[in-house]
């Protein structure tokens, strides 16, 4: 059974494919130029570069792996297409307001995109499944660890075509 699609915006999508261009076309061989030098230098049981190397080397195998089954799953929504517009979907930047009146602007993306720093909230995060379907001046309450937080939905904006 294939796994379920993981959405992802377009921009998200461009940001996994030039980390794994990175490593795979420069990191990767580099590494692997420094591991086949420290093997020829003799004894490898005290080689700390040959050591190092081969963890750091099997570390960059699993990330590139992981992003080949991120990239191969991926579905790729442009939130520019949005046809309802003035509701919460995936893709939406969205300003809210919490029960003290402090605002916050968040973006719904995709799973292996987000970045709370940022204000990229992953689509199956507490908080934007309850946003989903939202309209300007909806409240909807969200079930947190520290309790129940209420938001009013005060504008949604998506990307122009």
């Amino acid at each position: 059974m294939a796994p379920p699609p993981r959405f992802i915006t377009p921009a998200g999508f461009a940001r996994l494919r030039a980390e794994y261009e990175q490593l795979f076309a420069s990191e990767r061989p580099a590494l692997v130029e420094t591991i086949s030098w420290a093997a020829g230098n003799g004894d490898r049981s005290e080689n700390g570069d040959y050591i190092y190397g081969r963890k750091r080397l099997r570390e960059l195998d699993r990330r590139l792996q992981h992003l080949s089954r991120i990239m191969k799953n991926a579905r790729v929504v442009d939130p520019a297409d949005q046809p309802d517009r003035d509701q919460v979907r995936f893709g939406a930047t969205v300003q809210l307001a919490d029960e003290d009146d402090q605002r916050r602007r968040i973006t719904i993306v995709g799973d292996d995109e987000t970045d709370a720093s940022a204000g990229l909230i992953g689509w199956s995060a507490p908080l934007a499944r309850a946003l989903v379907g939202a309209r300007v001046g909806d409240e909807r309450a969200v079930r947190l660890p520290a309790g129940e937080k209420w938001y009013e939905v005060i504008d949604i904006d998506y990307p122009d075509l």
